[in-house]
């Protein structure tokens, strides 16, 4: 492939569907991401070193959350680190499709560190619950803890919805047409986004702020949780029934 731009175009082009995907993940996420893929592709770096600079940046922002007293200058370094994470996330897939190099070990790994954040962001939370806050009463420290088996919880079931639907999902006819992409779902989908979540450490400068944000969060991804576990649960028994 020639120039940039050149680069730019074949990755809008081998672009995963749009279905099911929030407005800030298709309109900002992916995008900032194929830009970052293109440059990953000029400068010669695989798929796996993208997901590596990903988890840097992004674990680098989760340990300044644990260890570095609140303030407005972490509030800005923590969202920074963790939306440039976010998009190396995105790009890692995207230059997998356009070189090909994708592969299992890449998707493994990629999920890897997916579940690495979940687990760690919560818990660095917690810690600065611990260390940091002067928390009304002990009872908040149960927050981050709740939140965090609510993150994995999804997560997971998510991740099995997506390789049980493909083990029973019969292949679709030739000529079938896929459902359009809705925008009224995409909107929906918004706090449920992690580019979305990673707002909430914006407030860091107020602890105020921040609890209160950070447990309308948790209340809305537990909301969202349900929602997500009986339409799974559903759709999976339509597939059985279909088999």
């Amino acid at each position: 492939m020639g120039s940039t731009g050149t680069v730019l175009r074949e990755l809008r082009g081998a672009q995963k569907t749009a279905k099911g995907v929030s407005l800030y993940s298709r309109y900002v996420n992916r995008p900032a991401g194929r830009v970052l893929a293109a440059g990953a592709f000029r400068v010669g770096l695989s798929p796996n070193q993208v997901t590596s600079v990903s988890a840097v940046f992004t674990f680098a922002g989760i340990a300044s959350v644990a260890l570095v007293r609140p303030s407005w200058g972490l509030a800005a370094v923590v969202y920074a680190a963790l939306v440039v994470g976010f998009a190396f996330d995105s790009a890692d897939g995207q230059l997998a499709r356009l070189t090909g190099r994708g592969g299992p070990d890449g998707e493994w790994l990629d999920h890897v560190v997916d579940c690495a954040k979940m687990i760690l962001v919560h818990t660095a939370v917690l810690i600065s619950f611990h260390r940091f806050f002067e928390l009304p009463g002990e009872g908040w420290l149960l927050l981050p803890l709740g939140f965090l088996f609510v993150a994995v919880l999804t997560f997971c079931a998510g991740l099995l919805r997506e390789q049980l639907g493909k083990a029973a999902a019969r292949p679709a006819p030739p000529g079938s047409a896929t459902a359009p992409v809705s925008r009224v779902r995409a909107v929906a989908l918004l706090p449920a986004d992690y580019g979305v979540f990673c707002l909430v450490f914006l407030l860091l400068g107020d602890e105020a702020a921040f609890r209160v944000g950070y447990a309308v969060l948790a209340l809305v991804h537990a909301l969202f949780l349900v929602a997500f576990l009986v339409k799974w649960f559903r759709e999976l028994k339509a597939l059985r029934a279909a088999g």
